[in-house]
């Protein structure tokens, strides 16, 4: 069932936006800037993506506005970060973030072409859902929040070697998993 905002914006009340922004626009806003680094860039990215919010709802209809303006941000800061750093590569969290991943994910030049999208997300999701709640915490601050080692480190007050290897584990076993799946 969806939210109120969600209901909302699908009987088209603009005001929805304005809850969106309100209700979740810092959080948004704080998930943005660490991907892209940039207070500006996760400024102009927060309105794009409630202008998409806008545009697909109605015909999507998301039962959690958060998890959908969460998916869209996120996509759009890596879009973003891809963009900027198209010439110039280096520096940032990003680049270690999707370079540790790397090694679990097929390397065809054209994934989407030998993958099912939908499905590769779908084992991901199972995969990350069976995981023990203290694994799982940290492989999704690191890969879907993209927190650096060290504040992953303060928020669980583990060691660095401690998070480095719950990292080296779950990714170990994400392989295995996407092995098994014939997605890697």
């Amino acid at each position: 069932m969806p939210d109120k905002i969600t209901e909302r914006l699908l009987s088209r009340d603009e005001r929805a936006l304005f809850e969106i922004e309100e209700k979740h626009g810092r959080f948004l806003l704080s998930l943005s800037r660490r991907i892209v680094g940039s207070p500006e860039d996760a400024e102009e990215i927060l309105n794009d993506v409630l202008l998409e919010i806008w545009n697909t709802v109605p015909p999507k209809s998301p039962e959690s506005i958060l998890s959908y303006a969460c998916m869209l941000v996120r996509r759009a800061s890596l879009d973003r970060v891809r963009y900027n750093t198209a010439e110039k590569r280096g520096g940032g969290e990003i680049p270690l973030v999707l370079d540790e991943l790397e090694d679990c994910i097929a390397h065809d030049s054209d994934v989407e072409k030998t993958l099912e999208k939908k499905r590769l997300e779908e084992v991901i999701n199972r995969f990350v859902h069976k995981l023990p709640e203290k694994d799982q915490k940290v492989f999704l601050c690191r890969y879907f929040y993209m927190d650096s080692i060290e504040s992953i480190c303060k928020q669980f007050g583990f060691s660095e070697s401690k998070v480095k290897s719950i990292l080296h584990r779950t990714r170990e076993k994400l392989r295995r998993v996407l092995r098994e799946e014939e997605l890697a």
